[in-house]
């Protein structure tokens, strides 16, 4: 004779997922039984005109037409500001040799690098010079160099 194909360990497996499956079941009947409705209309939430959220609809005698023309989408243009381009300075540092060096902005203080290829004339180290400015790969150049006299 032959052995039955269903073990008695199966037979266990399959009750426990048929009494899970009616637990589930009932428990969902359960929460439906129990469930204070109201439905969507206890969900929807109003803004007032101060911007807080009411349960109550807004009065339509309060409301506010607005021209969607004035409507702004965009940042606002920066206003252009006045850029100082030359500036004054005393060379702290220059090494000839290398064909750079460092200029302290009178003012500000800053101190700025300075290459070779950014002269316009030969400088040396305690100059009074004028130059322009120009972001490089590491920060700000002196560009436009000349001596100032006097």
């Amino acid at each position: 004779m032959a052995k039955s194909q269903i073990t008695s360990n199966k037979k266990e497996n399959e009750r426990k997922r048929l009494k899970k499956r009616l637990d589930k079941q009932q428990k969902r009947e359960e929460r439906k039984a129990n469930q204070q409705g109201g439905g969507f209309e206890s969900m929807i939430a109003y803004v007032d005109q101060d911007g807080n959220i009411t349960d109550t609809s807004p009065d339509p005698s309060n409301k506010v037409e607005i021209d969607p023309e004035d409507i702004v989408v965009s940042v606002p243009r920066r206003q252009k500001e006045e850029v100082i381009t030359v500036r004054t300075g005393n060379v702290e540092f220059f090494d000839d040799r290398r064909g750079f060096g460092f200029i302290r902005e009178l003012g500000s203080g800053e101190k700025y690098f300075v290459h070779a290829n950014g002269l316009m004339e030969s400088i040396s180290e305690g100059d009074s010079v004028s130059f322009e400015l120009e972001r490089g790969f590491k920060g700000m150049n002196c560009i436009n160099v000349k001596k100032v006299k006097g």
